[in-house]
């Protein structure tokens, strides 16, 4: 039963990790549009997309190595993880795209392509 409900953590918990990485890379896919900060936008958005991966697959591995120590109540303990990971995947997010941000508004002009 722990098996089972490990692999739909890790299931779940890569999925929300993956689709919020595809979501910075796609806002930095449109903040490169624009012609004042074309190169810095995108550039940035793989920077941080790759840094955010690296984090918050540490993250969510470091919280699905505690889900054994909930054995008495293993669907409580499941629901308690994908909770804490998606809380710690949105904070890392919501820093990741305030970074982008904080680039593009910084970029110099002479950066467009």
């Amino acid at each position: 039963m722990m098996l089972i409900l490990a692999l739909i953590y890790i299931a779940i918990a890569f999925g929300m990790l993956v689709a919020l990485a595809a979501m910075i890379l796609k806002i930095g896919s449109l903040l490169g549009e624009c012609p004042a900060a074309r190169q810095a936008a995108r550039a940035a958005a793989v920077t941080i997309a790759t840094g955010f991966c690296a984090i918050g697959a540490g993250g969510v591995a470091l919280i699905g190595g505690a889900l054994p120590l909930v054995q008495s109540e293993p669907a409580a303990g499941l629901m308690v993880a994908l909770g804490l990971a998606a809380l710690c995947l949105g904070l890392g997010f919501t820093h990741a795209v305030g970074t982008l941000r904080a680039v593009v508004k910084d970029a110099p002009a002479g950066t467009a392509a």
